[in-house]
């Protein structure tokens, strides 16, 4: 089998193709989590603490000067990055717990009963077996 077979082979796969939409909407669910973090959570937390800009937080360790830009410790963006991981582990921490759940439902549930023809199939086996 030549490497581009292989490799096709392998990229069609089930698993791959999940993995790679997965990946793909994970991203635009980080982007809507971002959004929410800056634009809806953290003004108000912003206002709950003295109007207070969380964005703009930051530690200056060099001033600007003509040549050369400010040197920041930007600690306000790492807040909002912070509170972003922690809603984004939280949602997903639900979903897995819902998956996990609906898995443990499926599993538990009896299996349905065989269908009439195959248990009348079943008991003239049974009699012929006997005879």
């Amino acid at each position: 089998m030549s490497m581009m077979q292989e490799f096709k082979a392998f990229a069609m796969r089930g698993n791959v193709v999940d993995l790679a939409v997965g990946i793909i909407i994970g991203s635009a669910f980080g982007k809507i989590i971002s959004s929410l973090v800056t634009d809806v959570i953290m003004p108000p937390i912003g206002v709950l603490l003295g109007g207070i800009d969380f964005s703009g937080l930051g530690l200056t360790l060099r001033e600007a000067t003509a040549t050369a830009p400010a040197v920041l410790i930007k600690y306000g963006v790492f807040i909002n990055t912070i509170i972003d991981f922690a809603i984004v582990a939280f949602a997903i921490f639900l979903l897995v717990k819902g998956l996990n759940k609906m898995k443990k439902e499926q599993a538990a549930a009896p299996p349905p009963p065989p269908p009439a023809q195959e248990v009348l199939l079943t008991e003239i086996r049974d009699l012929l077996k006997k005879r």
